[in-house]
C-alpha cells in the first residue's frame, strides 16, 4: 500500500483520479491532506474541514469482474469498514444514513464519495473518498455535524486511525464480487438509519410524505414503505430524509 501524504489540495478524490490519469498506480494507492480546499461531498456539496484536525483521503481500488448493476457493493464495503472501525472505537449508536452517511445518534462524523470507472459493463476501478471528523471542536455551519473528539471526550491519534481504517477497507474490498450481495446487504440493513421506523421524507418537487424504510434494491435504490402499503424505490437526487 502506498499512501501519498499532501499538507494540502483541493479534493483528495480530483487529485487522485488526476494521478491515475497520467500514472500506473498500485491498487489501494492513497492519498491523504490536512487540508482540502474544495472538499466534495455527494452531489457536489461541499465538505467543510478544520485543517490538521480530521482525516480527509481517498482511496484507488482496482476492480475485477464486478457488474455495472452490482456497484452499490462498493458503497455497502466502504460503509460496513467505517462503521466497524468506529464501532471498534465505541463510539454511540452510529448508523449508516443511506446511501453512505455515518451518523452518530442524530450527528453526520462522516461523509463518503466514491467515483467509479466503468468500461463496457463492468467496474474497473473506484476512488473512494472519506472525509472523517476526528478531533475538530466547533461547526460553525453544520449543526448536525460531530467528531469523535466531541463523542468521547478525548483526541484521536489521526494516524492510527487511518491505518486501521485502511486495514478494514482492505479486508472489505479485497475480495468484492456480486456472489458476496446477500451477506454484505444484511449486515447493511442492520445498521442502516431509520430502517423500520416511521419518517418523515422530501421529494425532489419539494413534496413531503412519511413512510418507512424497509432496504436498498441490489442497485442501491431506498425502498420506503408508504401509508397504503405499497413500496416505492427512489434514487439519490429523487428524496430526502428529514430527521
Amino acid at each position: 500500500m502506498q499512501i501519498i501524504k499532501l499538507s494540502a489540495t483541493e479534493s483528495t478524490n480530483t487529485y487522485l483520479k488526476e494521478l491515475a490519469s497520467v500514472k500506473n498506480l498500485d491498487d489501494f494507492t492513497v492519498v491523504v491532506t490536512q487540508k482540502q480546499t474544495k472538499g466534495r461531498g455527494q452531489m457536489n456539496g461541499l465538505w467543510e474541514s478544520e485543517q490538521g484536525k480530521n482525516l480527509t483521503f481517498s482511496v484507488l481500488k482496482k476492480v475485477k469482474d464486478l457488474p455495472v448493476q452490482d456497484q452499490f457493493l462498493i458503497s455497502i464495503c466502504v460503509s460496513l469498514a467505517v462503521y466497524n472501525t468506529l464501532k471498534a472505537l465505541k463510539i454511540p449508536d452510529i448508523r449508516v444514513k443511506w446511501p453512505n452517511d455515518i451518523l452518530s445518534g442524530n450527528f453526520k462524523i462522516c461523509g463518503i464519495l466514491i467515483e467509479n470507472n466503468i468500461s463496457g459493463f463492468q467496474i474497473t476501478s473506484s476512488v473512494i473518498g472519506i472525509g472523517l471528523n476526528v478531533n475538530q471542536i466547533t461547526f460553525k455551519n453544520q449543526p448536525k455535524a460531530a467528531s469523535l473528539h466531541l463523542l468521547l471526550g478525548e483526541e484521536i491519534d489521526l494516524d492510527e486511525l487511518l491505518k486501521a481504517i485502511l486495514n478494514n477497507l482492505e479486508c472489505y474490498l479485497s475480495n468484492i464480487n456480486a456472489s458476496n450481495w446477500d451477506r454484505l446487504v444484511n449486515e447493511y440493513h442492520n445498521i442502516l438509519f431509520k430502517k423500520d421506523v416511521l419518517a418523515q421524507f422530501v421529494r425532489e418537487n419539494d413534496s413531503e410524505f412519511s413512510g418507512t424504510i424497509v432496504g436498498i434494491t441490489r442497485a442501491g435504490k431506498l425502498k420506503i414503505s408508504l401509508k397504503d402499503g405499497t413500496i416505492q424505490e427512489f434514487n439519490l437526487k429523487e428524496v430526502s430524509l428529514q430527521y
